[in-house]
C-alpha cells in the first residue's frame, strides 16, 4: 500500500495560496511532467498526482474538504472521476491550446489507451480497519471478502453473448470519438466528442451477453489480500487496481482507511514510543531496578539513586519501525514519583530525622 502525499506539498504552494497562484503552479508543474514533453519513467506518475492535487484544490468545496479532513475528506466523498470532471474546465484552459486538450489529460490520468474515447475507469472503494501498535510494530496480511463489481464470468468481460464479437463502430471507425476542425481566421481548432453511435466506445455490441446484459461486470465478490506495512500510521492507503472493475477500462483502487488503536500503556510519536513508570520517592532517591513493558516482552530498567521525577530513560531500539525505511525507534521510560498522601506516625519521624540531618 503507498500513502498519498499532502496535496499542498505535491504542488508546493502553501495553505494560503490564491486559486491564481495554484493554477499558474500546476501548469509549471504539468508542462514539466506531461507524458507527452518528459519520457521518464517517474513522469507519467507525477503527472497524475498533481493532476489529482490540483482538481482538489482548484475546487473550492474540495478544497475546504481537505483542509478541514486531509485525503479522507475527499475519498470518503468523491469518486476519482468526480474529482477530476469537476477541474474539466480548468484543465481545457490550461491544455486546450497548443496540443493535448482535457480528453487526452484525462486519459492520460487514468492510464486509458487504445481507441476508446469513452472508456471507463471503475470507482474506488473504501474500506475500514484497525490495527494495534504491535501490528505496526511487526505488519499484518488482511484478507477480507470485498463486495464489488467484478467481470463477467460468462462473456470473460466482452459483454458479447458467447460465441459472438464487438463489431466496429462505423460511425467513428473505432475511434470512438468524432472530430471536427473550425478555421478562424489564422488559427484552425479540433474539437473533439464521444461518438454517440458506441458512446465512445469505438465498437458495438450487437448480441449482448444474457448474464450481465452487455455490461461485462456484474455484482460479486472477491478475496482480497494486502499487506499492512510495519510502521503504518492512522490514514488511507491504496492497494491498487482492487476497486470496482470496469470491462475495456482500467479497475478502481481499493482505499484502505488505517486506525492505529490507542494502546494501555504506551504512547506513539513517529516511530518513538513512551511509557511512564511509578516508582516510589524512596527508590527514585536509593536507585532500584524495575521491570518495564516492551512492545515484545520486558526488559530490566536501572534507575540511578537520586533520580528526579520526569527523568527519561532510553531503551534503544524498542520503539516502531519507520514506514518503508529500516531501522526503529526508541522506547522512552519516564520516571514518575510517587509521593505518599499519608503517612504514619514512624514515617514521620525518619523524614523529620533526614530532614534534619541533610540540613
Amino acid at each position: 500500500m503507498s500513502a498519498k502525499r499532502d496535496y499542498y506539498e505535491v504542488l508546493g504552494v502553501s495553505k494560503s495560496s490564491s486559486n491564481d497562484e495554484i493554477k499558474k503552479q500546476y501548469r509549471k508543474l504539468a508542462l514539466k511532467f506531461h507524458p507527452d514533453r518528459n519520457q521518464s519513467a517517474e513522469a507519467g506518475e507525477h503527472f497524475k498526482e498533481i493532476s489529482e492535487a490540483y482538481a482538489v484544490l482548484s475546487d473550492t468545496e474540495k478544497r475546504q474538504l481537505y483542509d478541514q479532513h486531509g485525503h479522507a475528506g475527499v475519498d470518503g466523498r468523491y469518486s476519482s472521476e468526480d474529482i477530476f470532471q469537476g477541474a474539466r474546465g480548468d484543465f481545457s484552459d490550461i491544455f486546450g491550446r497548443g496540443g493535448g486538450g482535457f480528453d487526452s489529460i484525462f486519459e492520460s490520468i487514468f492510464g486509458r489507451g487504445g481507441g476508446g474515447f469513452g472508456q471507463q475507469r471503475g470507482s474506488d472503494i473504501l474500506y475500514q480497519t484497525s490495527v494495534t501498535l504491535e501490528d505496526v510494530l511487526h505488519g499484518k496480511q488482511v484478507e477480507i471478502e470485498l463486495q464489488k463489481q467484478i467481470q463477467c464470468d460468462t462473456c470473460s468481460g466482452s459483454g458479447c453473448k458467447p460465441g459472438t464479437n464487438m463489431k466496429t463502430c462505423s460511425s467513428c471507425n473505432g475511434q470512438g470519438q468524432v472530430r471536427q476542425t473550425r478555421n478562424m481566421g489564422f488559427a484552425s481548432f479540433v474539437t473533439a466528442a464521444p461518438c454517440s453511435s458506441c458512446n465512445g466506445q469505438g465498437s458495438i455490441i450487437e448480441t449482448p451477453c444474457s448474464s450481465c446484459k452487455g455490461q461485462g461486470k456484474r455484482k460479486g465478490t472477491k478475496k482480497v489480500t494486502f499487506d499492512i506495512p510495519p510502521g503504518i500510521d492512522s490514514g488511507d492507503y491504496t492497494v491498487p487496481n482492487e476497486g470496482n472493475e470496469v470491462p475495456r477500462g482500467s479497475n478502481g483502487d481499493l482505499i484502505v482507511r488505517v486506525r492505529v488503536q490507542p494502546h494501555s500503556n504506551f504512547n506513539r510519536d513517529g516511530k518513538d514510543i513512551f511509557y511512564d513508570q511509578d516508582v516510589s520517592m524512596v527508590d527514585a532517591a536509593l536507585g532500584c531496578e524495575v521491570i518495564v513493558p516492551t512492545l515484545e516482552g520486558t526488559e530490566k530498567v536501572k534507575v540511578d539513586s537520586g533520580s528526579q521525577p520526569n527523568t527519561i530513560i532510553k531503551l534503544k531500539g524498542k520503539g516502531v519501525p519507520h514506514i518503508n525505511s529500516r531501522g526503529r525507534g526508541d522506547q522512552y521510560v519516564r520516571i514518575v514519583v510517587n509521593i505518599p498522601k499519608k503517612l504514619n506516625k514512624h514515617q514521620k519521624n525518619l523524614l523529620d530525622e533526614f530532614k534534619q540531618t541533610s540540613d
